[in-house]
């Protein structure tokens, strides 16, 4: 079944590139604009706004590209306690590689990395060598003196003008970075403060793609973002700023609408003269709420994204990663749209087959795993844990047995190859479970699909997971995450461990 679109990117894709455009030209044919979220592979973005391609900022980018030239900024914090990018279980010093590569790929080079408040640290100059030796420039910027209150000490020489200049030629310059807090906005300051002192008229703006300025404050696609961003304490409010210009309300969040006056009088004092926004509504160009089609399918989109955080956010609170607060504020949200848990449709089967495993006695050290999928027809096919295979194993196999109709009594791995695995992870690698992990058993089928057709059948249905909805009652292991993450599903975990030990491999 052909999933429903809200979404129409066609229409985003012109509006967009026209707005920035048409900001450039409102500037001395020179724009720095500070590229927020993520340039590439926005899941977010695709899961709450169906039909949204996750790469058409990419697009977009390589529709400007003539114009434009590319800045990636990195926090050196971030390089240094090796912050992980959680959708691809990468650091963020290792997703800007990926990042470069990406865009390569589409033909678009970067005109530089600038690691911003930059202090030395061991590991950021072990990043900006390993750059610099494969021929990527690298510039580094200090945190600014004075910010964020002493604006006459920030626009000086001892502030803005402390940083390194770079040289670009095109009249529009992206400033991007993976995650927030990588130091665009002083970026572009900065190079607004250099441009003024060498005569040069430039200007600042900004594209985010949420919130969305032009839906209601409490709409589920603005309240999926409060979801998503619940450990930064960022909300939601209406722009006081642009209600008082222009007796219009606009959403924006809490970190632009506090900034705003300071960010007016540094802008004021680089250039001179009064600025033309009125507002932080007013420094954006973006305009994916015009790109909405079917308000119905995207709303219910967002709900269950809100669901997803709130058990993303549970499972971090488990694990370490976050405070209690974090994971009380997204229950909060989902309770202010009337939304449970049970409103995913994976949740109450993998919970219902876990206590069927449990029942049976068939886990390990008496923990019992259940996991469920929901397929793009709205059917359910669940898996268990067992001596032999892990819940998430159980449950592909299940699933790709059932979508390429192969009877349960034919195996799609037969018993001489789970044996030779188990073997090698007992007597060779010493390991306490040889029960397969998810990965393990991609590989496994893999080989059983030389010479078993139902295992090719099978196999080949790999790839029409993608998007599909999965739920576990027990947080996954690296080799099931990984394989997870691999085969492109939207996974949700209870807040359980799948075993009693601390340390997991």
């Amino acid at each position: 079944m052909e999933a429903k679109v809200g979404f129409d990117n066609g229409k985003y894709l012109r509006e967009q590139s026209a707005a920035i455009l048409e900001r450039v030209k409102m500037f001395d044919n020179k724009l720095y604009l500070e590229f927020g979220g993520k340039i590439i592979f926005d899941m977010h973005a695709s899961r709450v706004l169906p039909g949204f391609d996750p790469n058409v900022k990419m697009k977009l980018l390589q529709r400007l590209k003539d114009q434009a030239d590319i800045l990636l900024c990195i926090y050196s914090g971030d390089i240094e306690r090796k912050k992980v990018r959680a959708d691809f279980g990468i650091t963020y010093d290792s997703d800007a590689l990926k990042l470069i590569d990406d865009l390569r790929e589409w033909e678009i080079e970067v005109a530089g990395v600038v690691i911003t408040r930059f202090e030395g640290q061991p590991s950021t100059m072990i990043f900006k060598n390993k750059l610099e030796r494969r021929g990527v420039k690298v510039y580094t910027h200090r945190f600014t003196k004075g910010y964020p209150t002493d604006v006459n000490t920030i626009v000086s020489d001892e502030g803005y003008g402390a940083n390194e200049y770079i040289e670009t030629e095109k009249p529009l310059v992206v400033v991007t970075g993976p995650g927030p807090g990588s130091g665009k906005l002083a970026t572009c300051l900065s190079q607004l403060y250099h441009d003024y002192k060498r005569g040069k008229k430039s200007g600042y703006s900004k594209f985010e793609t949420f919130p969305i300025w032009n839906l209601p404050l409490k709409h589920p696609v603005n309240v999926a973002y409060e979801a998503a961003t619940v450990d930064l304490k960022d909300f939601n409010l209406i722009d006081p700023f642009h209600l008082e210009a222009y007796q219009k309300t606009a959403v924006n969040y809490n970190r632009d609408v506090e900034v705003f006056p300071v960010l007016r009088r540094i802008l004021e004092k680089i250039t001179g003269a009064e600025s033309i926004y009125k507002s932080p509504t007013d420094m954006g160009v973006n305009r994916a709420g015009f790109g909405i089609v079917d308000d119905e399918i995207v709303c219910r989109a967002a709900r269950q994204e809100i669901i997803r955080r709130y058990f993303r956010y549970a499972c971090e609170y488990a694990l370490g990663f976050v405070d209690k607060e974090a994971e009380q504020r997204a229950e909060l949200l989902m309770s202010e749209l009337k939304l449970k848990p049970e409103d995913r449709n994976a949740v109450a089967p993998a919970r219902k087959a876990a206590e069927e495993a449990r029942q049976k006695g068939k886990g390990n050290e008496d923990i019992f795993c259940g996991a469920a999928i929901e397929l793009k027809d709205g059917s359910i096919v669940t898996g268990e844990n067992s001596p032999l295979m892990h819940a998430a194993s159980s449950l592909i196999l299940n699933t790709i047995k059932k979508m390429a109709e192969i009877p349960d009594k034919i195996p799609l791995l037969p018993d001489s190859i789970i044996g030779s695995i188990g073997n090698l992870k007992r007597n060779v690698l010493n390991k306490k479970s040889v029960s397969l992990d998810l990965e393990e058993t991609l590989i496994a089928l893999s080989i059983s699909a030389n010479n078993n057709p139902a295992a090719q059948m099978a196999m080949e249905k790999l790839k029409e997971l993608q998007g599909c909805e999965i739920h576990m009652t027990h947080i996954p292991t690296p080799g099931d995450e990984a394989g997870l993450r691999r085969l492109g599903v939207n996974l949700t975990t209870d807040p359980n461990f799948s075993t009693k030990n601390l340390f997991i491999s």
